[in-house]
């Protein structure tokens, strides 16, 4: 007969998710890691990475009893916190969240988390233009950003390095 098995959750340190998810793989775990793609600016430029959807948590798939894999080694995993439990139980994670997890996942890898999106309003940062708004446009072919900017009561299109805007306040 085999095992029933049923879905945790494992709080892990502080931005080591992914090292927390492959230690415990590396041990013969199963593990889900949902992510969402998300635009981040790296050395300049903008570059799509996969973020955890719950920082600090990942899913993974135990067994109980006898026949079932220990579980002791899970605390110890370089990575790892702890398993989430409440009141001394250990908190258990219904099967239908982690497929709609997983579906949710699939439709999103599609469509990246965009840093700026057009009409945001974002603050060029380099000279000769830095403190001045703009209006986010789009990124161009060549990676570079375009923004409205308003000179002389004329509304002009620039094209600028990723890193030169930030978020207007």
């Amino acid at each position: 007969m085999g095992v029933e098995m049923h879905w945790y959750l494992v709080h892990t340190k502080p931005r080591q998710e992914m090292c927390a998810l492959e230690n415990l793989q590396q041990q013969g775990y199963q593990c889900y890691l949902p992510t969402l793609p998300s635009e981040k600016l790296r050395h300049g430029s903008l570059m799509v990475s996969a973020e955890p959807l719950f920082p600090r948590y990942l899913f993974i798939r135990l067994g109980r009893g006898d026949a079932a894999k220990s579980w002791a080694p899970i605390r110890s995993t370089k990575g790892v916190s702890r398993l989430v439990s409440f009141g001394g139980e250990t908190a258990r994670v219904n099967d239908g969240l982690i497929e709609l997890l997983r579906t949710q996942e699939a439709l999103a890898q599609a469509e990246p988390e965009r840093l700026f999106r057009p009409g945001e309003r974002v603050c060029l940062t380099e000279a000769p233009f830095a403190g001045i708004e703009g209006i986010y446009q789009m990124i161009d072919g060549e990676r570079r950003i375009m923004v409205l900017i308003e000179i002389l009561s004329r509304p002009v299109v620039m094209r600028v390095v990723p890193a030169s805007l930030r978020k207007a306040s």
